[in-house]
């Protein structure tokens, strides 16, 4: 059942869903090892204009429970479908952070888009490549660190050197990302369990095709301080691939989740996407 309360708490509780607001269907997927407390300031911020949907991936922290042994982006597209079913959304406008950028690329594909905003989206490379490979090197090497954070619990979470050291990974301007927003973003890596799933499904699903004749006008934002997945590298794929029309951005001095220091910026991006492709625009 999706929960529309986002106040913060002094203890972050696990959601399925943020669910707020009304107007045009928007639905805001997390990235890997996230959830959808990510999305808290920019969904209030659109919640005025939109009715604002972001669920919780499988084996994420609130999210439905991983079946089997590996877990992909198709996989998560399909979690992502019943969902939208359920809610009598045929198509809606989709923004996804990394992973949620990758699963809404394959929302579109399915015809299930009005228009898609990628957010310093995953799966950029192509599939077998070095790249891939490097990318599950990188996660995997996390692992040791997240076991030890769930053996401590609220000591790690609640560190301000370990939360000192997430914050350089995922943000350009640390002072500018609260101690709450650390302390819930650590919550849910220590909690996801589709860790090892994912990264097995990833070496094994194909990648996607056909992203030239995508027909869902695409806005693609690069994060330009991105240290999880460096533009340079990671995106080259769909900087060729995607279609002529899709929107090319990058966003100055922020790192790969922007919409924790950057709340403003990023819900006027998406914004302005949304209407644009509706032939006007209107302020966030």
């Amino acid at each position: 059942m999706a929960s529309r309360t986002t106040k913060p708490t002094a203890r972050p509780a696990p959601v399925a869903a943020l669910h707020l607001g009304s107007g045009d269907p928007v639905l805001l997927l997390h990235g890997f090892l996230l959830s959808p407390h990510c999305w808290e300031q920019v969904a209030h911020r659109m919640s005025a204009h939109c009715e604002v949907y972001a669920p919780a991936f499988a084996g994420h922290w609130g999210g439905p429970k991983v079946e089997g042994w590996t877990l992909d982006v198709y996989a998560l597209a399909d979690q992502i479908e019943d969902q939208l079913d359920a809610l009598g959304w045929r198509t809606c406008h989709i923004a996804g952070n990394s992973l949620g950028g990758w699963v809404g690329l394959e929302l579109a594909r399915r015809g299930r888009a009005r228009t898609l905003t990628t957010i310093a989206a995953a799966g950029g490379w192509a599939s077998p490549s070095l790249s891939q490979v490097r990318v599950g090197i990188k996660f995997a090497s996390m692992i040791p660190f997240i076991e030890i954070g769930k053996r401590l619990g609220g000591v790690a979470v609640n560190n301000p050197l370990v939360q000192q050291i997430a914050g350089f990974l995922i943000a350009k301007n640390l002072g500018a990302v609260s101690r709450h927003d650390l302390a819930t973003m650590l919550t849910a890596a220590v909690h996801c369990e589709a860790m090892i799933p994912l990264l097995l499904g990833s070496l094994r699903a194909p990648g996607m095709d056909d992203l030239g004749e995508l027909a869902t006008p695409v806005r693609m934002l690069l994060a330009e301080y991105d240290r999880i997945i460096p533009n340079r590298v990671y995106a080259t794929r769909y900087l060729r691939e995607l279609p002529e029309s899709a929107d090319r951005i990058l966003v100055h001095n922020v790192g790969h989740v922007p919409m924790l220091e950057a709340p403003d910026r990023i819900a006027t991006l998406i914004a302005e996407h949304i209407y644009a492709s509706r032939g006007h625009l209107r302020a966030v």
